[in-house]
C-alpha cells in the first residue's frame, strides 16, 4: 500500500456539514476528486443545490442533504435516510460554524448561544449520529474543523474562541472513547484563510497588513490548500493518527 493509493477514496462516502462555500466546500471538492462519493449539507436549500450543481458540472459524484444541525431529531432522521440511499458514511467532516465579533463584556447572551449552538452542539448532534454507523462496521474517520484560535485568541472574538477550544477538546475525547472501534476523530485548525466569513477582515487593510505580517508565509491561505490535509485524515493513510490536531496557519502557531 504505496504512493497515491494511500490517500485513495473511491468508494467512501463523505459527509460534509456547512459545505457550500469556502472552506466546506474546497474540502468537498478534494474528497470528491480523491474518488469519494460526497454528500454536501446545508440548511440553505438554494446555497445546497447551487453547490451541488457546481461540483456536478466538475464531474464530481455529489449530492445534497438538507437538515438543521441543531434540531437532533431531524439530524437522526436526515442521517438514517441518507446511509438507507448511498450506504453507510466512512467520512464525517464537520465544518458548519459561524463567527460573531464583540467585546465579551458586551457579548449578547442569546448570540453567545448561537456561537455555541452552532460551533460545537451541532458538531456533536450530528457526530452522535453518525458514528453509530461507524461503530457496527468497526471502521471511520471524523474530521472536525478547529481553528488556531483552538490554541489563542485576540479581541473581540472571545466566544469564537471558547467554541473552537471545545472542538479540539472533544475531538480528543471521541479519540478516546471510539478508537477501541478503529475510528479515527482528528482536527484541522486553519490559519487565516481567504472566506466569505473573514471577508471584513479581508477588506480591513489594517488587519490584512498585520495577518500578513503575523504569519511567517507572509499571506492569507486559499481554501483549497486546507485539501491535501483533509484527504490525509479522511484516508489509509493516517490509520494510526488519532485525537490529533494539524494546524494549516503558514507557521502562524510556531511565531512570536
Amino acid at each position: 500500500m504505496i504512493g497515491s493509493k494511500l490517500f485513495e477514496l473511491t468508494g467512501k462516502v463523505a459527509l460534509i456539514t456547512g459545505a457550500t462555500q469556502g472552506i466546506g466546500l474546497a474540502i468537498a471538492r478534494g474528497l470528491a476528486q480523491a474518488g469519494a462519493r460526497v454528500v454536501i449539507n446545508a440548511r440553505n436549500a438554494e446555497k445546497l443545490e447551487r453547490a451541488v450543481a457546481t461540483l456536478a458540472q466538475e464531474g464530481l459524484t455529489v449530492s445534497g442533504c438538507r437538515f438543521d444541525l441543531l434540531n437532533g431529531a431531524e439530524v437522526r432522521e436526515r442521517v438514517a435516510a441518507l446511509e438507507q440511499e448511498v450506504g453507510g458514511i466512512d467520512i464525517l467532516v464537520n465544518n458548519a460554524g459561524i463567527q460573531r465579533r464583540s467585546p465579551l463584556e458586551q457579548f449578547d447572551e442569546k448570540v453567545w448561544r448561537e456561537v455555541l449552538d452552532i460551533n460545537l452542539t451541532g458538531l456533536f448532534l450530528v457526530t452522535q449520529q453518525v458514528v453509530q454507523g461507524m461503530i457496527a462496521r468497526k471502521s471511520g474517520k471524523i474530521i472536525n474543523i478547529c481553528s488556531v484560535m483552538s490554541e489563542v485568541s485576540r479581541p473581540t472574538i472571545g466566544v469564537y474562541t471558547a467554541s473552537k477550544g471545545g472542538v479540539k477538546q472533544l475531538t480528543k475525547s471521541m479519540a478516546v472513547e471510539w478508537a477501541k472501534h478503529n475510528i479515527q476523530s482528528n482536527g484541522i485548525g486553519p490559519g487565516y484563510i481567504l472566506t466569505e466569513m473573514n471577508r471584513p477582515l479581508i477588506e480591513d487593510e489594517k488587519f490584512d497588513a498585520w495577518v500578513c505580517a503575523r504569519t511567517p508565509a507572509g499571506r492569507w491561505a486559499e481554501p483549497a490548500e486546507l485539501v491535501g490535509t483533509a484527504v490525509f485524515l479522511a484516508s489509509r493513510a493516517s490509520d494510526f493518527v488519532n485525537g490529533q490536531i494539524i494546524y494549516v496557519d503558514g507557521g502562524m502557531l510556531a511565531a512570536l
